[in-house]
C-alpha cells in the first residue's frame, strides 16, 4: 500500500489533536494551506471528525488518532 500526499496530510492533521483532552479540537482556517483544508474535509467525510474544517474527533477518530500518534512515536524514536 502506497502513502500518497492526501494520506500524509490526513496523518499530519490527526497528529495535531490533543488526545489528553477530547474537549480540545482542531480548527483549519479558510486561509490554511490547501492540503490541510482538503485533509480536514476528507477526515470529516470519513467520519473521523465532526466538522469539515476540523472540529472534534469522533469515537472512530479518537481510535485512529491514537494509532497515528503511536505510529509516529515509534517511527520517531531514536
Amino acid at each position: 500500500m502506497r502513502i500518497n500526499d492526501d494520506t500524509v496530510a490526513e496523518i499530519h492533521l490527526l497528529s495535531l489533536f490533543n488526545l489528553a483532552s477530547h474537549q480540545e479540537g482542531v480548527k483549519v482556517h479558510h486561509d490554511a494551506e490547501a492540503h490541510l483544508i482538503g485533509a480536514a474535509k476528507r477526515l470529516c467525510e470519513k467520519g473521523l471528525t465532526t466538522q469539515p474544517d476540523g472540529g472534534y474527533l469522533t469515537d472512530l477518530g479518537i481510535e485512529v488518532a491514537e494509532n497515528v500518534q503511536r505510529m509516529l512515536t515509534i517511527l520517531n524514536a531514536n
